[in-house]
């Protein structure tokens, strides 16, 4: 075999590389040495070549007399094969890859799958196949044959036309659902006989519009609304798939649906005597439809059906078993047809006479008569127009159902992978196609799906099956009709009438409240006996005000608790602590929750009006409300108008509020802001409940600060104002204060205003920057233990801090680096002289923050108890710190002759500061979740 020889589009001079027989390389694109194709075979009589690559762009330097110069890759399979043509910039023809898919099937085909797939299959799907074929028989008689109005006479002949239409619809959705449009592989889909009333609705508001005097154009505009109405329901559907709302529509109230369920049920059980009872107009409750009723020709026709359904529902209930309905009303039409042939007198034509079987039809038509009836000329567009509104309240009463059915049956069938919006897509699909075909809705159908499915139609195959079946009975199926029994049909319509009544009535009574029991009874009496229509809109209209008094009775209010509770992760100085404990109570924290609307905003001016209230303000009055309102999802614009109330209100009692709000809700942001600028009062808007906190404590620290500084004003120029009791609240500056930021600035004479000003006279005379002033004369550190630690937590005397401020080091942390991190052994404990220490601890979903600032203590029980870091601590300004390490607490503990007893008592300290601060934290964090 000659080598094959590749230049990469260079004219062959003699030096290109020479191949091995077994390789070929890619001729553009890949390196030289890239294989592409090995183990070449060729065949014996085929000439030696030389590949070129751009061949077809240059002269060859071969001295061949081919002019063509094509190139052959030749694929050798036990034997010679056809030569594949692949130049070097074409791709293998479409052709040439089918036959090689052919040949690669042709090789896994074999006898015994060919047997498997094409016989035994099919052969086991007959029984399935037939259940669900006599399943679409019951239906077409019950759904079908009343799918027009019969008892009007325009409507009577129109029996078959509407079986053959309930046929066409069932055909294309089981194809539909079958060959892959629905995540089940073996759905049955179906009319429902809910749907029966809506195109009632729609008959008779077109007859009202044309007239009884043009039966043509009042048919074929039905016919047209009942195919456009599908094809509004398909595009529905489809859209609500393809825009992924299928977990969207499933929140819809249950009761609307199950009212609507009740209401059709009553429309079914009076549908169900005028076809049994054979009466020439609707069933109403009058005096002439009663005495009709019970004519003694006529009372046996109604009664034998009715008496029937409550005999299958009694059956029912003792026997189980899903083939119950098929083999009764089997077997009541071999029992009729077997008295027909046996008793005398008593022949087809005599049943026909006297109402018991259908009229056979007036002609030969064949299943796709109904076609006739599209003559658009007949279309009267105004009276079409007219029954929009019941188009879509039809499918408004699709929508609720498909979420239903669709889980049902996978919870059913154990199938855990059912997409909903997949199914709705599906749904979509189906009645497009079914309405563009001149046919009626279809809906995936439950108890037929779970029966298919149960007898053995688990494969797309069986769908089809049974697609394929009821085609054949739709083609033969007009002419069978005069051999059924109206006692079939009307026992059919009873039973479904019933069982809907009890599912809308009898069954909520239990489980559903008062006012949801109430709106099932006005949707199904409106339902029942005034207009499908209306029962749909009552029922949205009900499901609003449902969900208006729900969300109403909620309370949006988590909880309320005062200051006393509520604190800040500050860590202040135990002095400023103590002062907080005794004011905070004016603080008062309403924790909101949920959305926020018109519906339910009066609660919360409730809630305040008992906090406000004269004598309960007089007893505990307040100066600040803080409103959290982080877990509010939503705050709509009526809300807005009763928030300005509640400022209002707020502004006479000069009380400060503030607000918390979610960063990432901007509509919310936007209500919010509008209600701050609009309102007189003093509000802020705060990130965070700990900030809101943070600023009332602020506020209140800052009036004692004017009140200590005026004391010690007033002490050191005259000695007989020492005592803090004598200090006028006149002696405050009051341009000191920024109403906005503290709310403090109104000094009226007032319980708040009196119990704040006792409050911090009381504890200036603990303050040791007034108390202890020769303490300025001693250095650092002692002065700042002193000042850290008061008599509250220690009663050592001045001489134990001159003994421990040797073992301190005094160190600089600049802003922004971390005096220590979260996990790391502890290294020092540290008092702060100056600056603001940041600590943040890592929590599950969540980070907390507690500030640190001058005057108080750090890192104090890792340290003593030998425990790594619990959180990480930042510098958020340049920080001055006198730093305690381990290596000193030794050293003092072994060079001072009493070190034991001090660090003992520093130990003590330590413990205290920490239970201090363990009871803030924990209770912030119980008021913040």
């Amino acid at each position: 075999m000659n080598s094959l020889k590749h230049n990469h589009g260079l004219r062959n001079d003699g030096n290109s590389e020479s191949l091995n027989d077994d390789t070929i390389y890619s001729p553009s694109g890949l390196s030289a040495k890239t294989p592409i194709i090995t183990s070449l075979n060729k065949s014996a009589n085929s000439p030696s070549t030389e590949y070129s690559p751009s061949s077809q762009l240059l002269p060859s330097n071969d001295d061949s007399n081919d002019s063509t110069h094509v190139q052959y890759h030749t694929f050798g399979h036990q034997g010679d094969v056809e030569d594949i043509y692949r130049g070097p910039y074409q791709q293998t023809p479409l052709k040439h890859k089918v036959i090689e898919w052919v040949e690669k099937k042709k090789n896994k085909i074999n006898k015994q799958e060919v047997l498997e797939k094409c016989i035994v299959e099919p052969l086991m799907n007959i029984p399935s196949v037939m259940v669900g074929l006599l399943l679409n028989i019951l239906d077409g008689l019950s759904y079908g044959m009343i799918l027009f109005p019969l008892s009007s006479p325009i409507f009577s002949h129109l029996g078959p036309t509407g079986l053959s239409m309930f046929y066409v619809s069932c055909v294309i959705s089981q194809l539909v659902f079958s060959l892959g449009g629905s995540g089940f592989k073996s759905a049955v889909g179906s009319e429902m006989i809910e749907v029966v009333p809506f195109f009632h609705t729609m008959a008779f508001s077109i007859l009202g519009r044309v007239g009884v005097d043009n039966p043509a154009k009042v048919i074929t505009t039905t016919i047209f609304a009942y195919a456009l109405s599908a094809v509004v329901t398909g595009i529905v559907f489809f859209c609500l798939g393809k825009a992924k709302l299928g977990s969207l529509i499933g929140f819809f109230p249950k009761h609307i649906l199950v009212g609507c369920i009740g209401g059709v049920g009553i429309f079914l059980v009076l549908t169900g005597f005028e076809v049994s009872s054979r009466m020439s107009g609707s069933f109403e409750f009058s005096y002439e439809t009663i005495s009709y009723m019970l004519q003694k020709e006529v009372w046996p026709m109604w009664l034998t059906p009715l008496a029937l359904a409550f005999l299958l529902l009694k059956i029912q209930h003792v026997w189980k078993s899903q083939f119950v309905v098929p083999l009764y009303f089997l077997a009541i039409f071999v029992l009729f047809h077997f008295l027909l042939a046996v008793v005398p007198f008593w022949n087809h034509e005599a049943a026909r006479k006297l109402g018991w079987l259908f009229e056979p039809p007036t002609s030969n038509e064949p299943w796709y008569h109904f076609y006739v009836y599209f003559n658009f000329e007949n279309i009267d567009f105004s009276a079409l127009m007219r029954t929009i509104p019941a188009m879509f309240a039809l499918t408004f009463f699709g929508i609720l159902h498909v979420p239903i059915n669709v889980p049902s049956l996978a919870n059913s069938i154990g199938e855990d992978h059912i997409n909903l919006d997949r199914e709705l897509m599906a749904h979509g699909l189906s009645n497009t196609l079914s309405g563009l075909c001149g046919s009626i809705q279809n809906y995936l159908v439950y108890t037929n799906s779970v029966m298919f499915i149960k007898t053995g139609g688990t494969t797309r195959l069986s769908g089809v099956m049974l697609a394929i079946a009821t085609g054949i009975v739709m083609v033969i199926g007009p002419s069978i009709i005069s051999y059924i029994p109206i006692m079939v049909v009307g026992a059919l319509i009873f039973l479904l009438g019933i069982e809907l009544v009890i599912e809308g009535l009898i069954d909520p009574w239990a489980s559903a409240s008062k006012f949801e029991y109430f709106t099932i009874v006005v949707i199904v009496f409106v339902m029942g006996f005034i207009d499908f229509v209306y029962g749909i809109l009552a029922g949205i209209i009900l499901a609003c005000i449902t969900f208006v008094i729900e969300a109403g009775s909620k309370s949006i209010v988590k909880a309320s608790f005062r200051g006393s509770v509520a604190r800040s992760t500050l860590r202040r100085h135990p002095n400023q602590i103590k002062f907080l404990d005794a004011v905070s109570d004016q603080i008062f924290v309403v924790k909101l929750s949920g959305p926020i609307f018109f519906g339910n905003a009066a609660q919360l001016e409730h809630a305040l009006s008992d906090v406000l209230e004269n004598e309960k303000y007089e007893q505990r009055p307040i100066k600040f409300l803080i409103l959290d309102m982080r877990s509010v999802s939503n705050f709509d614009y009526s809300a807005t108008e009763l928030f300005k109330r509640i400022g209002r209100l707020l502004d006479k009692k000069r009380v400060s509020l503030k607000i918390t709000q979610p960063k990432s809700n901007n509509v919310f942001l936007s209500n919010i802001m509008e209600f701050i600028n609009d309102s007189p009062s003093n509000i802020e808007l705060c990130a965070e409940l700990n900030e809101a906190l943070e600023r009332c404590e602020n506020s209140f620290l800052e009036w004692y600060r004017l009140t200590r500084e005026s004391t010690r004003v007033n002490t050191e120029s005259n000695p007989v104002m020492h005592n803090p009791e004598t200090i006028s609240a006149s002696k405050i500056d009051k341009n000191l204060f920024n109403p906005l930021s503290a709310g403090l600035g109104e000094l009226s004479s007032s319980p708040r205003q009196n119990f704040v000003q006792n409050a911090a006279h009381s504890f200036i005379k603990e303050d040791p920057k007034v108390k202890h002033t020769v303490w300025k004369n001693f250095k650092q550190p002692v002065r700042l233990f002193l000042q850290v630690f008061p008599p509250e937590i220690t009663d050592v005397k001045e001489d134990y801090w001159h003994k421990i401020s040797p073992y301190f080091v005094k160190e600089f942390v600049p802003k922004g680096s971390i005096l220590y991190g979260a996990n790391e052994p502890p290294k020092g404990f540290y008092v702060i002289e100056k600056g603001e220490l940041k600590a943040v601890y890592k929590l599950q979903d969540h980070n907390l923050y507690e500030t640190i600032i001058t005057g108080t203590t750090v890192g104090e029980l890792p340290f003593f108890a030998e425990t790594n870091r619990t959180a990480t601590v930042i510098a958020i300004r340049d920080t001055v710190v006198w730093k305690l390490s381990h290596e000193m607490l030794d050293k003092m503990k072994y060079e001072e002759k009493d070190g034991f007893e001090l660090a003992n008592e520093l130990y003590k300290i330590a413990l205290k500061l920490s239970a201090e601060r363990f009871e803030i934290i924990t209770s912030y964090v119980s008021i913040s979740t």
